[in-house]
């Protein structure tokens, strides 16, 4: 006779925010050279541990932290733009991160550093208490189903992680061409107590941020794009 089993299901472990869907891409050969000649540079690992970034750019600067930066047109760009300031970008899709690689050494831009893993666990373990200087989210994942829109990035909970990183008049950076995340953005972000909005609604698009092709396609098609600009008290 089997024995009966009458302890209590145990209920599911809840899923950790994670700010990436894994989605195959291929590789280019430019990006597999890029990967194996630059990535030892410019490639950090991932570890539990906090990151030195005067260290790792032999200087003393306003330090801003990318999630997901896609194929990293935008990035390079922003970083061209503002030569001051120093960027850690988190990417975890290969054919990204040797795109970006690329146009470091096309542009000869010395500073970007990039870390090939998930940003939420790279904001807990490597970036220090009020280090940054910005944080910039450029069009996350919507997730446009209703049942699916837990799994967006930006989420009360992530947001109040987030600002612990932010150093006091650090800024915070979304955009989307969404409108219902763009509404969902404003909401989460209008309801944290140490955030403040630097416009009554969304911002103008900062002078910084380049229009990627998609978005310049969208605009043509009459697509909108939300930016959100919010700063730490």
């Amino acid at each position: 006779m089997e024995e009966q089993n009458n302890n209590p299901p145990q209920n599911p472990p809840r899923r950790a925010i994670k700010s990436f869907v894994t989605r195959a891409g291929r590789m280019g050969t430019g990006q597999i050279k890029a990967l194996a000649e630059l990535g030892p540079k410019f490639v950090l690992p991932y570890q539990a541990e906090r990151l030195d970034a005067e260290a790792i750019f032999g200087r003393k600067a306003p330090l801003v932290l990318e999630i997901g930066f896609g194929m990293g047109g935008a990035t390079a760009e922003i970083a061209a733009t503002l030569p001051d300031h120093d960027f850690i970008g988190c990417e975890v899709h290969e054919p990204g991160v040797g795109a970006l690689l690329k146009l470091i050494d096309e542009k000869q831009i010395a500073n970007i550093r990039i870390v090939q893993h998930d940003a939420v666990e790279v904001l807990r373990d490597m970036i220090g208490p009020e280090l940054l200087a910005g944080v910039h989210i450029f069009f996350p994942d919507p997730w446009h189903k209703k049942r699916h829109n837990k799994r967006r990035l930006i989420q009360p909970e992530f947001v109040a992680k987030l600002v612990q990183h932010l150093a006091p008049g650090g800024y915070l950076h979304c955009a989307t061409d969404w409108q219902p995340y763009a509404e969902q953005m404003l909401e989460v972000l209008s309801a944290e107590p140490h955030l403040l909005n630097t416009a009554a609604g969304y911002a103008d698009k900062p002078a910084y941020r380049p229009l990627t092709k998609f978005e310049n396609r969208g605009i043509k098609l009459g697509h909108g794009v939300w930016d959100l600009v919010f700063r730490k008290r």
